[in-house]
C-alpha cells in the first residue's frame, strides 16, 4: 500500500501558472540493509541471512568495480546499471581535461519486474506530515482541535518541502 498526501504547487518556471494539486508518497519506513537481507532470507528459505548478506555485499562491490571499469551491467529482472558524468564545460575540446569531470552518477534503468508498477499499486490518501505532527501535538497537550493553517505556516527562512 502506498500512502500519499496531496499538496498545491506552482510551476516556478511559469509565474502565471495556477497552483495545481499533486501527490507525494509518504515513506512508511526506511529498511536497513540487515532488515532487507532478513526479508530476502525469509522468502527464500534455502540460504541463511549471512549467506544472503555476503552475496549482496559482494554484488555491490563487484557492481561498483564494473561500473568504474566502464561497463554497463544488466542485472536480470532488476534492471541495468550504468554511469553518466557531470562536467564543468571548457571553451574548447583541447582545453577539456578529466579535471572538468565533477561527478560520476549512477544511472539505473528498471527491468521488466519494475515496468508498469502503477497497475499493481494500491494507494491510500493520508494527512500530510505537518497535519499528522500537529494532531499528535494537540493530542499530547489535551487539546480538542487543531489549527491546520497555523501548522502549515513556516518561518520565512525555512523553505517548505512539497508534500509535507
Amino acid at each position: 500500500m502506498i500512502n500519499y498526501s496531496t499538496y498545491l504547487w506552482r510551476n516556478p518556471l511559469d509565474e502565471e501558472a495556477a497552483e495545481m494539486a499533486y501527490a507525494k508518497n509518504q515513506v512508511t519506513k526506511t529498511m536497513t540493509f540487515d532488515e532487507f537481507v532478513k526479508h530476502i532470507a525469509d522468502h527464500n528459505g534455502v540460504f541463511t541471512r549471512g549467506t544472503v548478506k555476503g552475496v549482496v555485499s559482494d554484488t555491490c562491490a563487484c557492481l561498483v568495480e564494473m561500473l568504474l571499469n566502464g561497463c554497463k551491467v544488466q542485472f536480470g529482472e532488476l534492471g541495468t546499471f550504468g554511469i553518466s558524468l557531470t562536467c564543468e564545460p571548457a571553451d574548447s575540446m583541447e582545453e577539456f581535461t578529466a579535471s572538468n569531470i565533477k561527478t560520476v552518477n549512477i544511472v539505473f534503468t528498471p527491468g521488466e519486474d519494475f515496468e508498469n508498477l502503477r497497475s499493481r499499486a494500491e494507494f491510500a490518501p493520508v494527512a500530510s506530515r505537518l497535519a499528522q505532527k500537529a494532531t499528535l501535538k494537540a493530542e499530547k497537550s489535551g487539546e480538542t482541535t487543531v489549527d491546520l493553517e497555523a501548522a502549515k505556516r513556516k518561518p520565512a527562512s525555512v523553505p517548505e518541502e512539497p508534500g509535507v
